[in-house]
């Protein structure tokens, strides 16, 4: 960058694949079968340059099983691929996190990049597991739908561990698909850890962010009068653990609070 304008960009990294675990008796560790990355040119305007890589692979033992389309059988393993996701946001980008076209522009500060904005937080196991397979798959002619939400930050991986493994167990909760955990301007005091699923964030009607496990919420109730400041609404079915607001040090929840305005741009 120079004067605040870009004036190259380029693209670097590979993806890399975890083993398949296998109990045959002892368990074994088998390395997954790689496909190869897929790297489009990147989309370059004068204001942002657009990065996008698929990488996955297919276990490597056969899975024998129906499928959806022709020849409706397969014993070779679905594919598995991350999304194809994008460079970060700009800081003062507040759209939904499952927009996963993100942008870099002049004013990003470019030591995020090795920073993760955003990650797949659900799927559906019964469509991927009978779908994904020959050209049902970015390698042939689809890309599969995925839910996409904000990463989580060191301080809410912090503030869960002392949440889950402190004094009292939190009440775990399951909340429904399309249900609401809590309501803008309702009281409650309790904090939230997201176990599992999706939750979105909708202030005055307006949806701001869609949050995924790990995310601690319901904190500025707890800060702001115990009131709450957003309504929370289960995008997939979630599991939620419930705890008292006095559990966590007011000073770590204030600055907590402060990344969790999303109604205020410059938050």
């Amino acid at each position: 960058m120079e004067g605040g304008a870009i004036v190259g960009h380029g693209q670097a990294g590979r993806g890399h694949l975890g083993i398949t675990r296998v109990s045959l008796g002892p368990t074994i560790g088998i390395q997954a079968i790689a496909l190869p990355d897929l790297r489009p040119e990147p989309e370059v305007t004068k204001d942002f340059v657009r990065f996008v890589q698929t990488v996955g692979g297919r276990p490597p033992i056969p899975a024998p099983r129906r499928v959806a389309h022709p020849p409706f059988v397969q014993l070779r393993g679905p594919t598995v691929c991350g999304p194809r996701s994008a460079s970060p946001s700009t800081p003062t980008d507040r759209r939904s996190t499952t927009d996963r076209r993100q942008r870099l522009s002049p004013a990003l500060d470019l030591r995020r990049l090795r920073q993760p904005v955003a990650q797949v937080r659900a799927m559906d196991f019964t469509d991927w597991y009978h779908h994904a397979f020959g050209k049902h798959s970015p390698w042939g002619d689809e890309d599969s739908p995925a839910v996409v939400s904000a990463v989580e930050t060191t301080l809410e991986r912090e503030l869960s561990a002392t949440l889950m493994r402190g004094g009292a167990r939190p009440n775990v909760q399951k909340v429904r698909q399309g249900a609401t955990l809590v309501e803008q301007g309702e009281a409650g005091r309790e904090l939230f850890v997201l176990l599992d699923g999706v939750l979105s964030v909708d202030v005055d009607g307006e949806p701001l962010a869609e949050v995924g496990p790990g995310a601690i919420l319901g904190e500025r109730a707890v800060l702001e009068g115990g009131l709450r400041t957003a309504t929370l609404s289960a995008v997939t079915p979630c599991r939620v653990a419930v705890a008292p607001g006095d559990v966590i040090d007011m000073a770590a929840l204030s600055e907590l609070s402060e990344g969790h305005r999303r109604e205020d741009p410059r938050a």
